[in-house]
């Protein structure tokens, strides 16, 4: 139970961040937004393989 909450707060997480950079710094920029949101799934899904998917 606990590690499904610890997911479900990790994917929130991530969302806010992906969701607030995209809206303070890359409003009207189609394709640096792209390659930014990408690059931020990456970072998470690194993190989540190295460090959570073992709890």
């Amino acid at each position: 139970m606990a590690n499904l909450i610890i997911n479900i707060l990790f994917v929130i997480l991530f969302v806010v961040v992906m969701v607030y950079i995209d809206f303070k710094y890359f409003r009207y920029e189609f394709w640096k937004r792209l390659v930014v949101n990408l690059l931020i799934v990456a970072i998470a899904l690194t993190i989540y393989y190295l460090f959570l998917i073992n709890l």
